[in-house]
């Protein structure tokens, strides 16, 4: 299915949300595990909710903790399980080396639900400190950059 529709204004990625129940703990996580600082902070009345935007390069997570927020059910933890569910699944993070990366999660001693190689693509499935779902699969190519065309 490809088609282009011109009529459709142009679109951007600008961040991720997910809901916490500490935030402290998950600033922490997401800053020692995969390196994300933190940009800003506020509290949001009209939710109500503490609220916290971090950023590594262009990518931006927003970060909420509500009182009495319902814990992630157990079958959101597990990839398999979780798309038995609609709705959103889990982020996905692009490494240039995925043993390079798997050293790094062990070390932190991330909770990693499985490695395995999909398709040919080395690919590892881990829990942030809330049970959220994070994917990373191996994409060299994001780093080499796009040959010129010579005109």
């Amino acid at each position: 299915m490809t088609t282009t529709n011109t009529n459709i204004p142009e679109i951007k990625p600008d961040h991720l949300g997910i809901s916490v129940p500490d935030m402290e703990a998950s600033l922490a996580w997401y800053q020692r595990v995969l390196g994300f600082e933190l940009e800003f902070r506020v509290y949001l009345d009209i939710i109500p909710a503490h609220v916290a935007f971090i950023q590594r390069g262009n990518f931006r997570i927003e970060l909420f903790q509500l009182e009495n927020a319902q814990p992630l059910p157990d079958e959101r933890r597990m990839p398999n399980t979780d798309l038995q569910t609609h709705g959103n699944k889990h982020i996905c993070f692009g490494v240039q080396d995925m043993d390079e990366m798997l050293q790094h999660l062990q070390a932190q001693e991330a909770d990693i639900v499985f490695t395995k190689v999909i398709q040919g693509t080395p690919t590892t499935f881990l829990r942030d400190n809330s049970g959220n779902l994070i994917e990373m699969i191996q994409l060299p190519h994001l780093w080499n950059p796009t040959p010129s065309v010579a005109g």
